[in-house]
């Protein structure tokens, strides 16, 4: 199976794979700033509390807990939140194809994994950008009982693709080792 990074030399996907992880990490840095104005009892998690809320209640009580600050810090991760999908999900897909290279460099098994782990992760990015446009439109003041069912399954799926995706990079970066 063919893989989203074939137009990338292999010698050349470290440099991308680092500066893909650098802009994650500092991305998610300011998110994890931004997210503290965000915890409160309704939202011990913060925005993951909002994303994984599921119904109008739970969603009621979390705005309810946000105060005008709290709100436009929620907003300001959102809109952060699409640099950031866009560096961890093309960040591990490419770590899913160095690894799947490695694993098949050695002979060992499950590089075929790696291409549709790097898929995947271009998936968990959409349910991302489609989580945050859900989130967004609850923010906006929205009612329908759509938005935060739709953000919940959009987010589990988003984490267990990504975890997925995790737990393959690091075996095969052991494995390679």
């Amino acid at each position: 199976m063919r893989h989203p990074f074939e137009f990338i030399p292999a010698d050349r996907r470290t440099p991308f794979f680092w500066s893909l992880l650098g802009l994650a990490v500092a991305s998610g840095a300011a998110l994890t700033v931004a997210d503290k104005r965000l915890r409160t009892k309704a939202a011990p998690w913060g925005i993951i509390s909002f994303e994984l809320a599921g119904t109008r209640a739970r969603v009621r009580d979390i705005l309810e807990s946000w105060d005008e600050d709290a709100r436009t810090s929620a907003a300001f991760s959102l809109g952060l939140d699409y640099l950031f999908l866009t560096a961890y999900a093309n960040g591990l897909a490419l770590a899913c194809v160095m690894g799947a290279d490695a694993l098949k460099e050695r002979g060992l098994p499950g590089a075929g994994l790696g291409a549709p782990l790097a898929w995947g992760q271009w998936l968990a990015g959409l349910l991302d950008a489609t989580e945050n446009a859900a989130l967004l439109e609850i923010l906006r003041g929205s009612d329908e009982a759509l938005w935060p069912p739709l953000a919940r399954r959009c987010a589990q799926a988003k984490f267990g693709l990504a975890g997925a995706g995790i737990i393959y990079a690091l075996l095969a970066y052991r494995a390679h080792r």
